[in-house]
């Protein structure tokens, strides 16, 4: 008798768990349709547009929406494109300038759905890239990256193989203190993204390249510390870098992209490193920045030169043993993700 009493009560248990799952689904299903079938268009856009730059979600879009119907509705809130290269000379470092400045300062950036921190790196020749080299499966949060390194700073870096948050691995190209510690092609839109042996911030289009030419860049570029993320958009990615190039603003269709958790790096004239650090997906309350917003912030700062970072759940800033962004998940209130590299700020050389 004791062990059917046990079994029902099992039962019970399981039946509750079964019909709280299919309340949750059809709760979800419900809301995606009133986000997507709702009276405002823009809200349907912003909605699908974010949706599909998360690593887990975008199944939701093509719930109640068709390829071709998603396909759209990214075509109107893209990027147009940027082909501009790096003019190294309208970045001008003049030796004396970092003397009376401190090394770095922080700022917050307030947006209307967003919050953010915007780091000043007035020296660029402090910035380098810290790598878990050799690749392992899992790879380390941005603090023990920052403090392993005897740095003060970071900010996570680029592409990497995020599943289930083992982050071991870096996609693209890494190059750190001059020497390339991978290179991993086949992804759509690499660009290279870094810092020549002049402390200048390079934007480097490797679409097409095999690792031969890879790694001729990097000799002739002169290339000391960079990572690579990626220019792509579909319904399976929505990934996009360039976001100021010699001045010139990367124009748009709608927002441009999603909202979403991001970090960028730009450059001024004077050689000074902007890092930007916003929230997102629930954070604070917020929905996250777009691509437009990130572009109107690094103008608004002085940015010659821009590029979009790796974002979402990687966003995250250190600085002076504290996080000042963090992931977005719950449980990394006070850490970040795992990460196989991240651009650090060093006192000493």
């Amino acid at each position: 008798m004791a062990a059917k009493k046990v079994l029902k009560t099992i039962g019970k248990v399981f039946s509750f768990i079964g019909i709280f799952l299919v309340i949750l689904v059809i709760t979800l299903y419900l809301t995606v349709q009133l986000f997507v079938n709702g009276p405002s268009s823009s809200a349907r856009e912003l909605f699908v547009t974010t949706i599909l730059e998360t690593g887990q979600l975008k199944f939701l879009a093509s719930l109640v929406l068709n390829e071709q119907e998603i396909n759209d509705i990214v075509s109107k809130n893209s990027l147009k494109d940027l082909d501009s290269e790096v003019d190294t000379d309208l970045i001008d470092i003049p030796v004396s300038s970092f003397e009376n400045k401190e090394l770095v300062e922080i700022h917050d950036i307030v947006g209307n759905n967003f919050a953010g921190k915007m780091m000043i790196v007035n020296d660029p020749s402090k910035i380098s890239l810290a790598t878990t080299y050799p690749w392992g499966e899992y790879g380390e949060e941005l603090d023990k990256l920052v403090t392993k390194n005897k740095a003060i700073a970071g900010v996570n870096g680029g592409l990497y193989k995020s599943d289930a948050n083992k982050g071991g691995r870096p996609l693209g190209v890494t190059v750190s203190n001059g020497e390339i510690q991978d290179i991993s092609l086949g992804y759509t839109g690499l660009y290279l993204i870094g810092f020549d042996t002049d402390n200048i911030l390079r934007i480097i289009s490797l679409e097409g390249k095999n690792k031969a030419q890879v790694e001729q860049i990097v000799k002739d570029e002169h290339i000391r510390d960079a990572i690579a993320f990626q220019e792509e958009a579909s319904d399976k990615n929505n990934h996009f870098v360039k976001l100021i190039v010699n001045g010139e603003k990367r124009e748009l269709n709608g927002l441009g992209s999603g909202a979403n958790p991001r970090t960028a790096i730009g450059q001024r004239k004077d050689g000074s490193v902007l890092f930007l650090v916003t929230d997102g997906r629930g954070k604070n309350g917020h929905l996250g920045a777009t691509a437009s917003d990130l572009i109107e912030i690094m103008e608004e700062w002085g940015a010659v030169n821009a590029a979009n970072l790796d974002g979402g759940s990687s966003s995250t800033m250190y600085y002076k043993d504290r996080y000042l962004m963090t992931s977005v998940t719950f449980y990394y209130s006070n850490s970040s993700w795992r990460l196989p590299t991240a651009f650090i700020v060093k006192e000493e050389n």
